[in-house]
This record gives C-alpha cells, structure tokens and sequence, in this order.
C-alpha cells in the first residue's frame, strides 16, 4: 500500500509575505495511517512516498499501524512500514520521471527495506536507475528535504546577487552562465519572479519543524527558513521594481501578464509566485489580463484564463509582463512583432526568456526591463 497525501504546511505572513511563522499540519496525513490499520492485513507493506518531516515513519506511521493492529487482534510485528521519496516531474513526462528515474529507499527495519526494494523493483527500471537504500527511513525522509532545500536555498541566494547586478550594471544571466562552465558549479541558479510549486515552498520548513518537534531540538534550521522567507518576498520585489519605473502610481494600468503557472510548460499553478505580483498589481488599481497556454482557470484565484494571445494583443496595453518562462513566449517571432506593433509600453521580463537580438529589437519603441540586467 502506497501513501502519498500532500501536507500542509501553514504560514503565518505579514502583508508584506514575511513569513512570521508556520505550522505543519499532520492530522489528514493520520487520519490516513489510521484508516490504513483498521482495515489492512497484518503482514501490509505501507510505503510513504510523500514528503514528510523527518522521523515520520518510525515516529508517527509505525506506532500508528501497531496500535490499529493490536486493537483488532492482529499481530504487530508482521507490518512492514518503508519511504521512498518520488523525484517526478509535473508535466507531460510525469509517468517516466517515475519509472525513469534514481530512487532512495529504507524502512523501519530489515524486513520492511527488503519488502520495499522488492516493490520498488515492479515499478522502475532498475538496470538502468539502480536504487539506493539509506540506513533507515529518518535518512530517506532527511534526504528528500534536503535536496529541495539546496535548491530552495540555491534560488534564494541569487536573489541578492540579481539586486546587486542591477545596481552594478551587470548582466547577471551573463555572469552566471560564465560561471557554469566549471564542471563543480553547473547547477548555480538564475533570477526569476519567485518559487512556486508544491516542493520548495515548504520543504525547508518541514525539516526545521521536524528539529524541534520530533527530535527535540531547541534550534530551527534557520538559513533554511531564511531562504524561504526570502522566496516568499520574490514577487514583491519584482512588483516594487516595476512601480519604481512610474512617477505617479501604477492605479489604472492596462496590465498583461504572460503566464500564471509556476514552472514553464506546464498548468501547475499550486503557489505560484506570480499570485503574490497579481495580488500586488490588483491592489495597486490596475486592470490586469491573463494569459497562460496550459492553465483556462486559475483555481486558487477563481479566474478563467485567455488562451488566445492573438486575441489579446488586439488590445493595446501599458505593461507587458512576462512571468512564466513556456516556450510560447521564447524565440517567438510573431509575438515580437506583435509587440512591436503596438503603441509604446512597458515591457518586463522577469524571466530573462528574452533574448539580447530580441531586447535591443523591442527596445527601439517600448521601454524594456529584465530582472537581473543591469546593463538595460
């Protein structure tokens, strides 16, 4: 039996989106393990492979399954209880990131690794993605957070160089790719709206909370936490430097926002940073216009979502903003000389997806900015 329920991490944010707090919500996740014992055979597997805080399978789902178990008359010693954490990607290849791809596995103890690696085994393909076990399941559970938290903290920290790069006036992405080059920093990240997903958001405040409330701990993991709390603050930058560029105010602004999902090409739109700029543009009076080719509704927003850019640049706006990086608005000929086409605007990247051929072009008539360039 697989588990794989998402967990709510709570935040408590300023207006601002400081994040002044936060709490893990474990009780749909129990409720789950619960009803799993009450109704499953005494020799079940139950393999968690949701992320979870740290110290989750033996301190939570086991003691969970014993209890269930005894209170039915049925043996507690033959459950089997493992974690193994997907690394999939939302999209068109989510089935073969599952079946495709390295796996981290443990259990509780012996039986229950043995049981998961053979599970395992049915599912990837394992001659070519060899599976790797961990010494008990607070290590796989460590790893899956860690690993999102590297990066989490990766994208946190260019957020002050791209500040530093606009002040200095340095292309940053220039910067950055020459840096690539060395073999030993090829995953250094680029500027960008902010973080969205359902992964990095939280991840690092999983982990902190699992410190203190699982294993006792009197410290948090605070460079983890910072670097959410500086994810958070992401679009509020972005929406500050765009305001910064009118005198007056942005109140009556004709805004098009290119892309409402969180990551490029695909209709994911769970935390997306672009919410926090919309919510920041609507505040400021604008009139703000949709545009994603994967997402008609924006459900956290209750708001139906123009698939038809042909259509909307019939309409002449102030501010142009490109906030997810799909393909549709890469190398796109025909978007840029619709662009062009149109009376003198204000055209922000926050991406970078422009190209230096494509902003020298489009900045003969409009006024172009791109977080992180400096030398525009």
């Amino acid at each position: 039996m697989v588990v794989d329920i998402n967990l709510d991490v709570q935040k408590k944010s300023a207006k601002n989106k400081d994040l002044e707090g936060y709490n893990v919500d474990l009780t749909p996740f129990k409720k789950a393990i619960e009803a799993i014992g009450a109704n499953c055979r005494e020799d079940v597997l139950v393999l968690v492979e949701t992320t979870v805080p740290p110290g989750t399978a033996q301190k939570i789902v086991r003691p969970i399954m014993e209890e269930r178990l005894a209170k039915r008359g049925l043996a507690t010693d033959k459950v089997k209880v493992g974690h193994s954490y997907e690394r999939v990607m939302p999209g068109p290849k989510y089935i073969d990131s599952i079946q495709n791809f390295y796996r981290v596995f443990a259990g509780t103890d012996e039986k229950s690794a043995e049981a998961v690696e053979s599970f395992l085994r049915t599912v990837i393909k394992t001659d070519e993605y060899p599976l790797t076990r961990l010494g008990n399941t607070n290590a796989t559970e460590m790893a899956k957070v860690l690993e999102n938290s590297f990066r989490a903290m990766n994208i946190a920290f260019m957020v002050e160089w791209s500040r530093f790069a606009e002040e200095a006036g340095v292309d940053i992405y220039e910067v950055v790719n020459s840096i690539r080059m060395r073999p030993t920093h090829k995953n250094i990240m680029l500027p960008g709206l902010g973080v969205g997903g359902y992964c990095l958001t939280k991840d690092p405040l999983l982990a902190s909370w699992a410190r203190m409330n699982l294993f006792g701990s009197v410290e948090k993991l605070g460079q983890s936490e910072k670097g959410v709390h500086i994810n958070d603050k992401m679009p509020v930058y972005a929406f500050e430097y765009l305001q910064s560029q009118y005198e007056d105010s942005l109140e009556g602004k004709k805004v098009l926002l290119l892309g409402v999902s969180y990551l490029n090409d695909v209709g994911d739109t769970r935390y997306t940073p672009v919410e926090g700029f919309y919510d920041h543009l609507l505040e400021a009076g604008c009139a703000i216009t949709l545009h994603d080719p994967h997402v008609k509704y924006w459900e956290e927003k209750d708001i139906w979502v123009n698939q038809d850019l042909d259509e909307l640049l019939e309409t002449d706006y102030d501010v142009v903003v490109i906030t997810t990086g799909h393909k549709d608005y890469r190398s796109n000929p025909a978007l840029l000389e619709k662009v062009k086409g149109k009376p003198s605007c204000f055209v922000y990247d926050t991406i970078g997806v422009l190209t230096n051929e494509e902003l020298q072009s489009l900045g003969e008539k409009h006024v172009v900015k791109v977080i992180g360039r400096g030398d525009i």
